[in-house]
């Protein structure tokens, strides 16, 4: 069995039914027959509205955003589904922060479900930074 990196915390019996989707070639219609539905977002103004109604219901205290797109890059440089980036300049005596997502653009044409999945896990990155912390050199 091949390793699945995103899916490592779940039991192995549903590792095993992906991989046996996988090993079939079965997966894109699997998707399609469950998820039949687009989410209807074209634009990053669009994008960017959807985000802001998500954060405005659930992170009402956090930082604003500003700037949400779809990212026709993402995938390719970063092989990730979408980022969330922090700016920070100084301007005066205050350092200002502009907050940006990115999302793949792959996402234009994927289910609601898809979308607000990506949408939530970047949101949580106002809430909860993670620490990068990189090894020592030796």
């Amino acid at each position: 069995m091949t390793p699945l990196p995103y899916l490592q915390a779940y039991p192995e019996a549903t590792r095993a039914q992906v991989q046996a989707l996988l090993d079939q070639g079965r997966v894109a219609q699997w998707l399609t027959d469950k998820y039949p539905q687009g989410h209807g977002l074209r634009t990053d103004r669009a994008l960017y509205d959807y985000v802001q109604d998500a954060k405005n219901s659930f992170l009402r205290g956090a930082e604003p955003l500003s700037k949400v797109v779809f990212d026709s890059k993402l995938h390719v440089v970063q092989n990730a589904l979408g980022t969330h980036t922090t700016i920070s300049r100084v301007q005066g005596s205050r350092l200002k922060s502009k907050h940006e997502i990115r999302i793949a653009s792959l996402f234009k044409d994927a289910p609601p479900e898809f979308l607000r999945m990506i949408v939530v896990h970047e949101l949580a990155h106002l809430r909860e930074r993670a620490v990068s912390v990189r090894p020592s050199p030796s």
